[in-house]
């Protein structure tokens, strides 16, 4: 109801300057051409003021609205992402008073200078000054914004501590996977022309190399908190882009060409279900590029838990090596009966599986 009262209002202001414009028509018949440009000239001062007061109004009253609306009153949910914060927030600021200045003087003006008979213009074709200081100023301030956001940059993007938890996730059209390193700390070479095989490779691991037998194959990526996390991102057929608005993080994932970002998660999801308001509240993965007719659908989900329970979660899933061998799982073989009573089953721990 209240944006029906808006937009009738709305509407009610453009019939009304609509109005007005026909009435100064008929005024420029009866008084004459000239007496009726001064006029026209008068109002339409008189209506750049007024709209510089509603637009500045407007704009204040926008925000006063949807603030709380945002991510903003959350805070980042890494360490990492404060500081793009307050990069936006210093761009905002900048912009911000750039934008109230000029917008005052320019309807001002035009209102203050509009044409009179006790005023001659002045033309002021070139100035070399004055052309060099808005010229050099404004670069100035772009170059700092822009060297700040770099050496963020390079950071995320460059070499992660060495104690951070590795996440490969693959994004394809349209889902997310999550590959982890299992006990070796090493995720496994991946070869593309080994898709599906055997079925249901998806991820193409080459599982001719030891090191991707024990890697974790999920659909869900669960992070401790308060550990660096570095991600290895790849993409399986179209360019994506992994967006995690809440960490104030994203990266592209480009067929054949890996790229990795690192963060530190600061709330466990509980954390932020308590701060954000939101019992349902989740940690998203979105595709932040156009990859099709289901991007809206490319959705993933993050869990932040403290280190124990992610290392529990961790414990609780099994090598996606022994899902495609069935016949390679260590807990089968134990669990076969033996034959040679004389025979001693090794402990899981000790059983290397063998090579497919």
């Amino acid at each position: 109801m209240n944006m029906f009262y808006i937009i009738a209002i709305v509407v009610m202001i453009f019939v009304v300057i609509f109005q007005i414009a026909k009435a100064s028509e008929y005024v420029s018949v009866l008084k004459g051409e000239e007496k009726s440009r001064k006029q026209n000239n008068r109002i339409n001062g008189f209506l750049l003021i007024l709209f510089l007061i509603l637009g500045m109004y407007g704009a204040w009253y926008c925000n006063e609205l949807y603030f709380g609306k945002t991510l903003f009153p959350q805070g980042s949910a890494s360490v990492e992402g404060e500081q793009v914060d307050l990069m936006l927030y210093i761009t905002i600021g900048v912009t911000g008073v750039v934008f109230v200045i000029t917008q005052i003087l320019l309807f001002w003006f035009a209102f203050k200078y509009q044409e009179s008979d006790k005023r001659k213009a002045f033309y002021f074709p070139h100035n070399t000054k004055l052309e060099l200081l808005w010229t050099t100023v404004p670069a100035i301030f772009l170059t700092i914004l822009v060297v700040f956001g770099l050496k963020n940059w390079f950071k995320f993007t460059g070499d992660a501590p060495k104690e951070s938890v590795v996440v490969e996730i693959t994004g394809h059209q349209f889902a997310w996977d999550m590959r982890y390193p299992g006990v070796d700390g090493k995720l496994g070479k991946k070869n593309y022309k080994l898709y599906n095989q055997p079925s249901g490779n998806t991820l193409a691991v080459d599982f001719e190399d030891p090191e991707s037998w024990d890697d974790l194959h999920t659909t869900e990526m669960h992070l401790p908190v308060g550990k660096p996390v570095k991600l290895v991102i790849n993409a399986m057929d179209v360019i994506h882009d992994v967006g995690l608005s809440h960490f104030r993080m994203k990266m592209d994932a480009v067929p054949g060409i890996p790229t990795t970002m690192w963060f530190t998660p600061k709330y466990t999801t509980e954390e932020m279900k308590k701060r954000s308001g939101n019992p349902n509240f989740v940690y998203e993965i979105s595709c932040d590029q156009m990859c099709g007719k289901g991007h809206f659908s490319m959705r993933g989900v993050i869990v932040v838990e403290s280190e124990a329970d992610y290392n529990k979660w961790l414990a609780s899933q099994k090598p996606e090596y022994f899902t495609l061998f069935p016949d390679k799982d260590p807990s089968k073989q134990l669990a076969a009966p033996v034959s040679d009573s004389s025979a001693t089953a090794k402990p899981i721990a000790q059983v290397t599986p063998q090579q497919p």
